[in-house]
């Protein structure tokens, strides 16, 4: 299933790290009754993802929330550990961003966004995106066709689409 603009997101089981180590965050509780922008992109401590995609949340946070966003959340196929670790190093985590772990890539490939270029050790990767969901149903969707580019998939975009 690819989604789109007026689908239900569907549900699945994530990670963040916690005070004790990694805990399950199931999505459609969080998503549950609440406005919530998530993005994806394909890896942690990657160029795009950490100069541009992470960045362009951060300046349009505060926006974000004036119009009623209750969560940003960053996804990626990557282990709680590296998110928890790069969430710190960008600032994200420090400006409210939750940074979530695909391990499996099962959200990431049931909502038809993987792909793979094994030559730079990318399996089951998450493309780029941006989305917001309001009680778990897509309102807008910016996907990009070129993983390195975060041309409409970054904040300013999704803050003009809300």
């Amino acid at each position: 299933m690819t989604i789109s603009v007026g689908s239900q997101l569907p549900a699945a089981q994530l990670l963040q790290m916690g005070a004790n180590g990694p805990e399950a965050v199931d999505l459609s509780a969080k998503l549950k009754g609440r406005n919530v922008v998530i993005f994806g992109l394909p890896g942690a401590y990657t160029g795009t993802c950490t100069t541009s995609h992470v960045p362009s949340f951060l300046r349009v946070m505060d926006k974000l929330k004036a119009k009623g966003v209750d969560e940003v959340i960053c996804l990626s196929v990557n282990d709680p550990f590296v998110m928890k670790a790069w969430g710190d190093s960008t600032g994200g985590a420090a400006a409210g961003i939750s940074f979530l772990a695909d391990g499996d890539a099962g959200f990431t490939k049931a909502i038809g966004m993987a792909f793979s270029v094994p030559a730079i050790g990318f399996h089951d990767r998450s493309k780029r995106y941006a989305l917001q969901a309001v009680d778990g149903v897509v309102k807008v969707l910016h996907a990009e066709e070129n993983a390195g580019q975060c041309d409409i998939s970054g904040g300013e975009a999704m803050l003009a689409a809300i």
